[in-house]
């Protein structure tokens, strides 16, 4: 089908914005879960969020491993917290100079008969097109990076429920990508294109303010700022109260539904 069909039926004509972060990075984790519960039973409710931690923390993916994605000695010794998050993806360090992004959107019956790469890459490359507006040089690589001039800026994950699906990631435009090389490991995985390098050759900033940024993603998925509903920070904060956190702060799934 041509692309514009298929964006029109594949995402909302319109989503509600926020630029909201909690104060701990467990609650902008549970916060995410929100938004997705909220959409899976109003796929009306689709939400673009914006948030930027001012901490370091390190979030492993769903089936990640710690004791080989992360450098724990540093971490414990710089008192940098490692938090599990309910989506696939791979371990990122998050902190300052990061602008992370969740989108919440419906699953209909167009969704799943493509399956889970043909909807990221189409979601992928809507994202990718709106930063192309200010950014030509902009390509989609591997599975869901986003990479500048050959560098990666952005890791993406995602989680599917029945009717809901969140896909959430990162955007480096003023982060220390020394330190990324000192608290992670290489990783396990690696995307052909990335060719062995370190995270200090791999990864890069892009030239363009959080503001910015945000500006141009909200015009791409026609997202209209709005306060954050009340009834999705009180979500957020039962799941704060039914999750466990293990003595290194790692995000405990417990209930979580994984698809």
């Amino acid at each position: 089908m041509p692309e514009s069909l298929s964006c029109q039926r594949l995402w909302p004509e319109s989503l509600s914005s926020y630029a909201l972060t909690l104060p701990t990075p467990a609650e902008n984790l549970a916060l995410d879960e929100a938004l997705l519960d909220m959409v899976e039973a109003d796929p009306l409710a689709a939400t673009l969020r914006f948030w930027e931690p001012q901490d370091y923390f390190v979030v492993l993916g769903r089936s990640n491993r710690a004791e080989t994605e992360v450098n724990l000695g540093f971490c414990q010794s710089e008192g940098i917290p490692i938090l599990r998050r309910a989506s696939g993806g791979g371990t990122v360090l998050l902190g300052p100079g990061c602008l992370c992004y969740t989108l919440a959107l419906p699953l209909t019956e167009v969704h799943r008969p493509l399956g889970v790469s043909q909807v990221t890459s189409r979601l992928m490359e809507r994202t990718a097109a709106g930063l192309r507006a200010v950014l030509p040089e902009i390509t989609v690589c591997g599975t869901s990076d986003l990479v500048w001039r050959e560098r990666k800026f952005s890791g993406n994950a995602q989680r599917w429920l029945r009717q809901s699906l969140i896909h959430h990631g990162t955007l480096l435009y003023d982060f220390d990508i020394a330190m990324l090389s000192r608290s992670l490991l290489p990783p396990t995985r690696q995307p052909e294109y990335r060719d062995s390098r370190s995270h200090f050759e791999f990864v890069t900033n892009i030239s363009l303010g959080s503001e910015a940024i945000q500006k141009v993603l909200r015009s791409a998925w026609g997202a209209k700022v709005n306060e954050c509903p009340e009834t999705v920070l009180e979500e957020t904060r039962r799941i704060m109260k039914s999750r466990d956190f293990n003595q290194e702060n790692s995000w405990n799934l417990g209930e979580y539904r994984v698809s």
